[in-house]
């Protein structure tokens, strides 16, 4: 389990994450929304480690992060998956080198042992005969795929997606949720999914954590969000036609 524990953060003077305390899901897809500058991205960045917080304290399962040695920090960001917002593939290297990138890095598995597991998540993904293009001659929800792949390729523990619908047509974000989801459930992957699409809140926030100038505000599920009474979090919700619809026809 991943649990933040009053942490906050600034940056100069200004405050970005004031006093946020969260329990993430094991096994689940965990959610943070609100509106751009909410806090979410610096959020995600202080729970893999790459910023440091100025109080509070982080955890995976009972280790605090901010007391970890290099080595032991090292430890824990192998058992994590990255799948970032532009998707952030090589564009010198061809899909299957992306997917085996992160076994070079952190396994110990000889090259036939990388390129069949790196197949194995590629079909996983529902993609089939890419390994040899570039990301440049795929569409952008392929990438998107790709990127999943590459996440997913060490077994982790956990995976962290930033705005992984960023960009993509309804369509083809609403198969990206689903795989998200489906990967979740079957490896018993603790996801985390930074996002403001509330189409991906409706499909798969199994526990969503709304954040509002860096403060929690509310956290729930997907069919209590729809329901709540806060009214922050309703303004931010019913901001989009398809939300609005499902206030009116409960």
């Amino acid at each position: 389990m991943i649990t933040a524990k009053n942490i906050s953060k600034s940056f100069n003077d200004y405050l970005v994450l004031d006093d946020v305390s969260l329990e993430f899901k094991p096994g689940k897809c965990n959610l943070i929304i609100g509106q751009s500058g909410s806090g979410k991205t610096v959020l995600m960045k202080c729970l893999v480690g790459l910023l440091p917080v100025d109080s509070g304290e982080i955890y995976f399962d009972t280790r605090v992060i901010s007391k970890l040695s290099f080595n032991e920090m090292k430890n824990i960001r192998q058992d994590i998956g990255m799948l970032f917002q532009g998707s952030a593939l090589f564009d010198s290297m061809t899909v299957i080198q992306n997917v085996m990138f992160p076994l070079t890095m952190f396994s110990k598995m000889s090259n036939a042992e990388k390129l069949d597991r790196a197949n194995f998540c590629l079909k996983r993904v529902n993609l089939q005969n890419v390994n040899k293009l570039f990301p440049s001659e795929i569409s952008g929800g392929m990438k998107k795929r790709v990127a999943i792949a590459r996440a997913i390729s060490n077994n982790p523990r956990y995976l962290f997606c930033d705005e992984p619908n960023s960009g993509l047509d309804p369509k083809t974000a609403n198969v990206i949720d689903i795989l998200i989801s489906e990967i979740t459930q079957e490896y018993d992957i603790t996801t985390i999914v930074n996002t403001h699409d509330m189409n991906s809140v409706i499909e798969i926030g199994d526990k969503i954590a709304f954040l509002n100038k860096g403060k929690l505000c509310w956290e729930g599920d997907k069919d209590e969000i729809l329901h709540s009474e806060n009214e922050i979090l309703n303004d931010f919700v019913y901001s989009t036609e398809l939300t609005r619809r499902l206030k009116s026809h409960p």
